[in-house]
């Protein structure tokens, strides 16, 4: 018989990268502290910081939305093949956490890795 717990999706799995985020702010503060004086278009840190935010969010929701469209999708052969649809046991809605999640774990990864070489 199969551990119970294999079978259950880690939502803390994907977004260890989001770890890391009070130490890229406390990295990042000082440069956008620098960067508070000049004029007109943003810095170069300051618009990274919001861009990527931007990014990082919109590729989440799109990450989420197609995982709960395959979830759907695999609905019915689900119900056929006699196993328990992810639509009804929740693991649609964890897996669709841990997509809308990835992108910003990735960037905060990225992130760490470049500020902690400066």
């Amino acid at each position: 018989m199969k551990n119970r717990r294999s079978r259950r999706y880690d939502v803390i799995a994907v977004p260890t990268g989001l770890a890391l985020a009070p130490m890229v702010a406390a990295m990042r503060l000082p440069l956008l502290a620098a960067e508070a004086g000049t004029v007109g278009k943003l810095a170069s840190e300051t618009g990274l910081a919001v861009t990527e935010k931007i990014e990082a969010a919109a590729e989440g929701i799109v990450a989420a939305q197609w995982s709960l469209f395959s979830s759907a999708l695999s609905f019915w052969p689900d119900v056929f093949s006699g196993k328990t649809p992810a639509m009804l046991s929740g693991a649609a809605v964890e897996r669709s956490m841990q997509a809308a999640l990835a992108p910003a774990s990735r960037r905060v990864s990225a992130n760490y890795r470049r500020l902690s070489k400066r």
